[in-house]
């Protein structure tokens, strides 16, 4: 394929763009090369600016689970647009989706809409630390929540140590405040909150993880976080920006049964534009400004064309009963296609699968936490992705990412890409 136009687009961008993105892992630092620009999407196919098109298996990174240009968002959005696209006034359409999303996921009473992930992770932290009058709180190492300073540290050398910045402009102080325990293991759990007796307020995680590769949680793992909240009166946070709306209608809660205290959402529930979002209990929820003391505030949340697209597309999914076993059908069909081509080449991989979100990573080892995920031949990966981009396929520009499988996704397109990874797998 010929790459010239996003070439050239790309150089013009790093004249007025730090490094010529506007979100690092675009920028193909992970596997080299120059990023394709895209110019439009439609169903399961993005079309760059060379004219090239791809069978999209990053989908915006998870929200496009109905596929991209999906018309009944498409037509929200125009028609929304028609009467004013931003008030910094209520709007009834932010009450609607308030309702249906609470009527899809358990165990929450009110939810409060942002404008990004991040921003939600950030206030369901200063909601939990209100809440509970507690400052510090548990993060798991290769778990992403976003860009927020509380978020961005690394492990210290102890069970009892703090983490420190691993981003210059995190001060230590805020570093102080967040420990490292690790993913899949309750003792690394165990150990910190014994170690920081009535100090944490809040254990976040991505119930499933997408940022080290997909990996799901051990039988009993999530159970046992509920059971140490329970018991040290800590809340449990689930990062569902990924997983929400993704892997059933009421996201991982559904799909594991464990009743988190907090949820945060993003991606899904915005239909692929900007959106945001963090729910709970009333108990929790009301301590929120302005009927509560924790301030969190947002000109542009609840943005009429975001809200929109999210209640066409959370319409869609809560109607469509057969949607969630689609997806999952259509993964595993990749699944045991991926396998059967690097099997028979005698190479060393792992696949995860969790519902429609699947990665493969290049160790035969298991694949459980951020330590295992780091094992893998990132070499191999990189002439991988390289390989699967000539033949017309695009996948995640990092082997620290998860795909993304999108209903719009036909079973003749993931044909294809068996047949161009095995292809591309004799020729590593």
């Amino acid at each position: 394929m010929i790459y010239k136009r996003s070439s050239a687009l790309f150089a013009e961008a790093a004249q007025v763009i730090p490094g010529g993105v506007n979100s690092p892992v675009r920028a193909f630092k992970g596997v080299g090369g120059t990023p394709i620009f895209a110019k439009s999407a439609q169903g399961a196919y993005v079309y760059d600016e060379d004219g090239n098109r791809f069978i999209d298996y990053i989908n915006s990174w998870g929200p496009m689970v109905l596929g991209h240009a999906f018309g009944p968002v498409v037509d929200a959005v125009i028609e929304r647009a028609k009467s004013g696209t931003s008030f910094g006034m209520p709007t009834q359409l932010e009450t609607q989706i308030a309702q249906l999303a609470i009527q899809m996921v358990p165990n929450v009473d009110k939810i409060r809409f942002v404008n990004s992930g991040t921003e939600a992770c950030m206030s369901a932290i200063r909601l939990a630390r209100g809440f509970t009058q507690r400052d510090k709180i548990i993060k798991f190492a290769g778990c992403y929540h976003g860009h927020s300073d509380s978020f961005l540290i690394q492990a210290g050398s102890g069970a009892s140590t703090f983490g420190t910045p691993n981003s210059p402009g995190v001060t230590q102080g805020t570093a102080k405040d967040t420990l490292m325990a690790n993913y899949n293991d309750l003792s690394s759990v165990k150990a910190l909150l014994d170690a920081n007796a009535n100090e944490v307020a809040a254990i976040i995680i991505e119930p499933v993880a997408g940022n080290m590769g997909c990996v799901p949680p051990a039988d009993g793992f999530l159970q046992g976080l509920r059971a140490l909240c329970d018991a040290t009166g800590t809340l449990l946070l689930f990062d569902e920006v990924m997983t929400g709306f993704r892997l059933a209608k009421g996201g991982a809660q559904e799909l594991y049964g464990i009743q988190a205290d907090i949820v945060c959402f993003g991606k899904v529930i915005g239909g692929g534009l900007p959106v945001g979002a963090f729910a709970a209990r009333n108990e929790i929820m009301n301590y929120l400004a302005p009927v509560g003391p924790v301030y969190q505030a947002g000109t542009l949340s609840g943005n009429p064309l975001a809200m929109a697209a999210g209640m066409a597309m959370l319409m869609h999914l809560n109607q469509d009963a057969e949607v969630y076993s689609r997806l999952a059908e259509k993964t595993a069909y990749l699944h045991q296609g991926i396998q059967r081509v690097l099997e028979a080449q005698g190479m060393s991989f792992t696949i995860n699968r969790v519902g429609s979100m699947i990665s493969v990573h290049f160790d035969a080892n298991p694949v459980i936490d951020f330590a295992t995920a780091k094992n893998g031949d990132n070499e191999t990966f990189k002439a991988f992705f390289h390989g699967l981009l000539r033949e017309g396929i695009y996948i995640a520009p990092s082997a620290y990412e998860t795909w993304f499988i999108t209903d719009a996704l036909t079973y003749e397109d993931i044909d294809y890409t068996i047949q161009a990874i095995q292809k591309v797998a004799q020729e590593l």
